[in-house]
């Protein structure tokens, strides 16, 4: 079969966390407010920051947020092969949206051999369909020791016939020498692929670069540096690592209001971190991420979040002595909440019969909820709408193994009244009389504006000002395009693409 001649960009890296993932969404939205129909692609991501397609598989919310940046639905084939890390050296594999099986260090090059077919036809129905794909590599594609099983960096472009640019970022320091290094470091066949530099998150005035750009084009054999993009807060916008919490537990409080302080265990495998960024953009909440015992205080709430493993963060969270300052704050007036994994941890016991969250065994949970969660083989993935217990109707996502019963007359949050597309009854999650203890599968709650603010106002929360009904992201993606767009050079990076410009 001829491979696919749709115009492409590859957006590499120097490293993990130099941008690429807002780059691509920038360039999606910028195309897409040119007129373009344009899809993002990511054949391999590496994250438990997932998402769930209309069509009910998983992928990374990376790119979900790009194909929304673009305008397009998300669908799988923008992201054939999602790894969601579950231990230093084990990931459950998601192929085209559902489990696949499991990658580790004895597997791994088999593994990938079998899957870059599943990847390369994914990027040929993708290609099929829109009129520019923006593809996004990972981590560096100068991991010399990791050259051999490529399927995400060049390889990939090689494939798209897409000519790349390089993302350096300057806030961490050293990005002249990563990306002349960067380029030292390849081949020249794939040097030649290079067609220009990015520097990302620049604080201050350009100017203040004189003639290092002239100088690195001399070093780096030629390559120009088509944009110095500067560092932008209050974004907003999902991350693909969990290194975005620190964006997050770092933002400036609004005091315009009584501060309303929120606690997150950062657990070592929390997942779909990016649903507590609607709770930090509200004015006079603070959402903190805390490791240790010490730092929990006394907050209005403790949220516990997803897991991409749950048994063993409940114990790293008893480990850390998390689980007694949690009880603590509770018997002080502390809300506890649970989402999803964070929900399961909150119940009286897990049954973990075939091993599915690690070894087999039957686990105490917090105690919490009168709950038992029994896991299975079987995942759900699903869009979902459900009507809380005070007729509220809330929209999310499901993504977990288990199947969860209420014990002792406890009553359920809430009812799933339509999933992926189909109406239901199907009650999920559980919370007390007195609303002191509530959980539920669904993710994306807080996205939902009425039921943010009425749980915000539960906890003594005052609104200062309007806020809009879409959630703080859709705003960001302009702006971000906006920001983005003034500061590279996009007549060249459309004859680079080869668009008209």
């Amino acid at each position: 079969m001829d491979e696919p001649r749709t115009p492409a960009v590859m957006i590499l890296g120097t490293h993990s966390s130099a941008g690429k993932s807002l780059i691509v969404t920038a360039l999606c939205r910028i195309l897409a407010r040119r007129g373009y129909r344009v899809a993002p692609f990511k054949a391999q991501n590496m994250s438990n920051n997932a998402g769930v397609t209309a069509a009910g598989g998983e992928m990374g919310r990376a790119q979900i947020v790009q194909a929304e940046a673009a305008g397009v639905e998300p669908h799988t084939d923008m992201n054939p092969v999602l790894l969601k890390p579950e231990a230093d050296h084990r990931s459950q594999v998601i192929l085209n949206g559902k489990v696949y099986g499991y990658i580790d260090s004895k597997n791994w090059f088999d593994l990938k051999r079998r899957l870059w077919p599943e990847v390369q036809a994914a990027y040929r129905r993708l290609a099929a369909r829109f009129d520019v794909i923006v593809l996004e590599g990972a981590g560096s594609p100068a991991e010399i020791n990791l050259k051999a099983g490529d399927m995400v960096n060049l390889r990939m472009a090689r494939f798209a016939h897409a000519p790349a640019l390089l993302v350096g970022d300057i806030d961490r320091g050293g990005v002249f020498a990563a990306l002349a290094g960067t380029m030292l470091l390849l081949e020249p066949e794939e040097r030649a692929m290079i067609k220009g530099f990015l520097i990302n998150k620049f604080r201050g005035d350009v100017r203040l670069l004189g003639n290092a750009l002239e100088v690195l084009r001399e070093k780096a054999f030629g390559v120009p540096t088509l944009g110095v993009i500067p560092f932008i807060t209050d974004l907003f916008i999902p991350d693909e690592d969990a290194v975005s919490l620190e964006r997050v537990a770092n933002q400036p409080l609004d005091n315009s209001g009584p501060v309303i302080d929120i606690v997150v265990p950062y657990l070592p495998h929390i997942s779909n971190f990016d649903e507590f960024d609607p709770l930090v953009a509200e004015p006079g909440v603070r959402v903190r991420f805390v490791r240790r015992a010490e730092e929990v205080g006394q907050p209005h709430a403790i949220i516990l979040p997803g897991s991409k493993a749950v048994i063993a963060d409940l114990a790293w969270l008893r480990r850390q002595g998390l689980d007694e300052a949690i009880m603590g704050a509770h018997a002080r007036g502390a809300q506890v909440i649970g989402i999803c994994g964070g929900f399961q941890m909150m119940g009286r016991e897990l049954v973990d019969p075939l091993g599915t969250e690690g070894g087999p065994g039957v686990f105490p949970g917090l105690g919490l909820l009168p709950t038992r969660t029994v896991y299975g083989p079987k995942k759900h993935t699903f869009r979902s709408l459900m009507r809380l217990h005070d007729g509220q109707l809330v929209a999310g996502y499901e993504i977990h193994t288990g199947e969860t019963t209420l014990l002792d007359g406890v009553q359920p949050f809430g009812v799933i009244v339509r999933r992926g597309g189909r109406a239901e009854h199907a009650p999920d999650g559980a919370h007390t009389s007195d609303a002191s203890r509530w959980g539920t599968h669904l993710h994306g709650l807080f996205e939902n504006v009425g039921f943010r603010h009425a749980w915000l106002a539960s906890l003594g929360w005052r609104r200062s000002r309007q806020r809009s009904a879409r959630p703080p992201r859709f705003a960001a993606y302009d702006h971000l395009a906006d920001v983005v767009e003034t500061s590279i050079d996009m007549d060249a990076i459309l004859r680079i693409i080869g668009l008209p410009h």
